[in-house]
Protein backbone atom coordinates (compact mmCIF):
# COMPACT_ATOMS: atom_id res chain seq x y z
CA UNK A 1 0.00 0.00 0.00
CA UNK A 2 1.37 3.39 -0.93
CA UNK A 3 1.77 6.17 1.54
CA UNK A 4 -1.12 8.09 -0.08
CA UNK A 5 -3.43 5.07 0.12
CA UNK A 6 -2.43 4.42 3.74
CA UNK A 7 -3.16 8.04 4.68
CA UNK A 8 -6.54 7.93 2.93
CA UNK A 9 -7.41 4.62 4.60
CA UNK A 10 -6.49 5.96 8.03
CA UNK A 11 -8.52 9.11 7.43
CA UNK A 12 -11.57 7.06 6.41
CA UNK A 13 -11.22 4.83 9.49
CA UNK A 14 -10.94 7.86 11.76
CA UNK A 15 -14.03 9.44 10.17
CA UNK A 16 -16.01 6.19 10.54
CA UNK A 17 -14.98 5.87 14.19
CA UNK A 18 -15.99 9.47 14.86
CA UNK A 19 -19.36 8.95 13.14
CA UNK A 20 -20.10 5.81 15.15
CA UNK A 21 -19.22 7.49 18.43
CA UNK A 22 -21.54 10.43 17.78
CA UNK A 23 -24.80 8.52 18.15
CA UNK A 24 -26.82 10.97 20.27
CA UNK A 25 -29.80 8.74 21.11
CA UNK A 26 -27.88 5.73 22.37
CA UNK A 27 -25.05 7.71 23.90
CA UNK A 28 -27.30 9.38 26.45
CA UNK A 29 -29.27 6.28 27.42
CA UNK A 30 -26.11 4.19 27.71
CA UNK A 31 -24.77 6.92 30.01
CA UNK A 32 -27.49 5.85 32.43
CA UNK A 33 -28.99 9.25 33.27
CA UNK A 34 -30.73 12.25 31.79
CA UNK A 35 -27.63 14.40 31.71
CA UNK A 36 -26.25 17.70 30.53
CA UNK A 37 -23.23 19.96 30.79
CA UNK A 38 -22.40 23.66 30.63
CA UNK A 39 -25.44 25.69 29.59
CA UNK A 40 -28.66 23.85 30.38
CA UNK A 41 -30.50 25.10 27.29
CA UNK A 42 -31.15 22.07 25.11
CA UNK A 43 -29.85 19.50 27.62
CA UNK A 44 -32.86 17.23 27.16
CA UNK A 45 -32.98 17.61 23.36
CA UNK A 46 -30.32 14.95 22.82
CA UNK A 47 -31.72 12.29 25.12
CA UNK A 48 -32.66 8.88 23.78
CA UNK A 49 -36.23 7.80 23.23
CA UNK A 50 -38.50 6.46 25.96
CA UNK A 51 -41.80 4.89 24.93
CA UNK A 52 -44.03 1.88 25.43
CA UNK A 53 -41.40 -0.17 23.57
CA UNK A 54 -38.09 1.44 24.58
CA UNK A 55 -36.80 2.05 28.11
CA UNK A 56 -40.38 1.87 29.34
CA UNK A 57 -39.80 1.34 33.08
CA UNK A 58 -37.36 3.67 34.85
CA UNK A 59 -36.90 7.00 36.59
CA UNK A 60 -36.52 8.86 33.26
CA UNK A 61 -40.15 7.81 32.70
CA UNK A 62 -40.95 9.11 36.20
CA UNK A 63 -39.47 12.48 35.17
CA UNK A 64 -41.55 12.47 31.99
CA UNK A 65 -44.71 11.55 33.91
CA UNK A 66 -44.00 14.39 36.35
CA UNK A 67 -43.82 16.70 33.32
CA UNK A 68 -47.19 15.34 32.10
CA UNK A 69 -48.62 16.09 35.55
CA UNK A 70 -47.10 19.60 35.56
CA UNK A 71 -48.54 20.30 32.10
CA UNK A 72 -52.00 18.96 33.03
CA UNK A 73 -51.90 16.58 30.07
CA UNK A 74 -55.09 14.61 29.51
CA UNK A 75 -55.09 10.86 30.00
CA UNK A 76 -56.90 8.35 27.80
CA UNK A 77 -60.11 8.85 29.81
CA UNK A 78 -59.95 12.66 29.42
CA UNK A 79 -58.95 13.44 33.01
CA UNK A 80 -55.73 15.28 33.86
CA UNK A 81 -52.60 13.25 34.51
CA UNK A 82 -52.18 13.28 38.30
CA UNK A 83 -49.70 12.25 40.96
CA UNK A 84 -51.12 8.71 41.25
CA UNK A 85 -50.26 8.19 37.56
CA UNK A 86 -46.53 8.70 38.21
CA UNK A 87 -45.32 5.11 38.48
CA UNK A 88 -42.31 4.94 36.16
CA UNK A 89 -44.09 2.68 33.68
CA UNK A 90 -44.65 4.04 30.16
CA UNK A 91 -48.02 2.40 29.60
CA UNK A 92 -51.22 3.33 27.78
CA UNK A 93 -52.04 6.32 30.01
CA UNK A 94 -48.59 7.84 29.56
CA UNK A 95 -48.70 7.12 25.83
CA UNK A 96 -52.08 8.82 25.38
CA UNK A 97 -51.16 11.81 27.56
CA UNK A 98 -47.87 12.18 25.64
CA UNK A 99 -49.71 12.24 22.30
CA UNK A 100 -52.12 14.90 23.60
CA UNK A 101 -49.24 17.01 24.93
CA UNK A 102 -47.37 16.69 21.61
CA UNK A 103 -50.45 18.14 19.86
CA UNK A 104 -50.82 20.87 22.50
CA UNK A 105 -47.18 21.86 22.07
CA UNK A 106 -47.50 21.94 18.27
CA UNK A 107 -45.20 18.95 17.75
CA UNK A 108 -47.95 17.12 15.83
CA UNK A 109 -50.96 18.42 13.92
CA UNK A 110 -53.39 15.86 15.38
CA UNK A 111 -53.64 13.06 17.91
CA UNK A 112 -53.44 10.50 15.10
CA UNK A 113 -50.20 12.05 13.80
CA UNK A 114 -48.50 12.28 17.21
CA UNK A 115 -46.14 9.37 17.85
CA UNK A 116 -46.52 9.19 21.65
CA UNK A 117 -42.78 8.69 22.08
CA UNK A 118 -40.52 10.95 24.14
CA UNK A 119 -37.48 11.55 21.98
CA UNK A 120 -35.31 14.55 21.19
CA UNK A 121 -38.16 16.76 19.91
CA UNK A 122 -40.59 16.08 22.77
CA UNK A 123 -38.02 15.97 25.57
CA UNK A 124 -36.25 18.94 24.00
CA UNK A 125 -39.49 20.94 24.01
CA UNK A 126 -39.95 20.11 27.71
CA UNK A 127 -36.62 21.61 28.70
CA UNK A 128 -37.87 24.97 27.43
CA UNK A 129 -39.89 25.05 30.65
CA UNK A 130 -36.82 24.94 32.92
CA UNK A 131 -36.25 28.20 34.77
CA UNK A 132 -32.87 28.56 36.50
CA UNK A 133 -33.30 29.49 40.16
CA UNK A 134 -29.77 29.08 41.53
CA UNK A 135 -26.36 27.51 41.30
CA UNK A 136 -23.94 27.61 38.41
CA UNK A 137 -23.98 26.17 34.89
CA UNK A 138 -20.19 25.66 35.01
CA UNK A 139 -19.01 22.07 34.65
CA UNK A 140 -18.72 20.35 38.01
CA UNK A 141 -21.25 22.69 39.67
CA UNK A 142 -24.87 22.15 40.67
CA UNK A 143 -27.63 24.22 39.10
CA UNK A 144 -31.21 24.45 40.39
CA UNK A 145 -34.37 24.91 38.34
CA UNK A 146 -38.10 25.04 38.52
CA UNK A 147 -39.98 23.22 35.81
CA UNK A 148 -42.63 25.80 34.98
CA UNK A 149 -45.60 23.71 33.81
CA UNK A 150 -48.98 24.94 32.62
CA UNK A 151 -50.72 23.64 35.78
CA UNK A 152 -47.99 22.75 38.30
CA UNK A 153 -44.32 23.53 38.95
CA UNK A 154 -41.71 21.20 40.40
CA UNK A 155 -38.07 21.42 41.45
CA UNK A 156 -35.32 20.07 39.18
CA UNK A 157 -31.58 20.02 39.74
CA UNK A 158 -28.55 19.16 37.61
CA UNK A 159 -25.91 17.82 39.99
CA UNK A 160 -22.13 18.29 39.84
CA UNK A 161 -21.85 15.23 37.55
CA UNK A 162 -24.42 16.66 35.11
CA UNK A 163 -27.17 14.22 36.16
CA UNK A 164 -30.70 15.54 36.41
CA UNK A 165 -32.83 14.83 39.41
CA UNK A 166 -36.31 16.02 40.26
CA UNK A 167 -38.38 16.45 43.35
CA UNK A 168 -41.16 13.94 43.64
CA UNK A 169 -43.61 15.18 46.25
CA UNK A 170 -42.39 16.55 49.61
CA UNK A 171 -38.64 16.28 50.06
CA UNK A 172 -37.97 13.17 47.95
CA UNK A 173 -35.46 13.61 45.13
CA UNK A 174 -35.19 11.09 42.29
CA UNK A 175 -32.31 10.74 39.83
CA UNK A 176 -33.65 10.66 36.27
CA UNK A 177 -32.00 7.32 35.50
CA UNK A 178 -32.67 4.94 32.65
CA UNK A 179 -31.56 1.87 34.57
CA UNK A 180 -33.83 1.74 37.60
CA UNK A 181 -37.25 2.79 38.82
CA UNK A 182 -37.95 4.04 42.32
CA UNK A 183 -41.07 6.15 41.92
CA UNK A 184 -44.58 4.83 42.48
Amino acid sequence: MTRTHLGATLAMCAAATLAMSASPASAKISDGYVRGYDTYVGDWGDEGTISTAAYSQNNAVCLWQTILWAEGANESDGTNFDGTDIDGIFGGNTYGATKRLQVSWGLASSYDKADGMVGPNTFGRADNQLVKTGGSTARGETVEFVYNGSVHDFAVERDSEGRYRFREGGDTWRLAAYGYRSCS
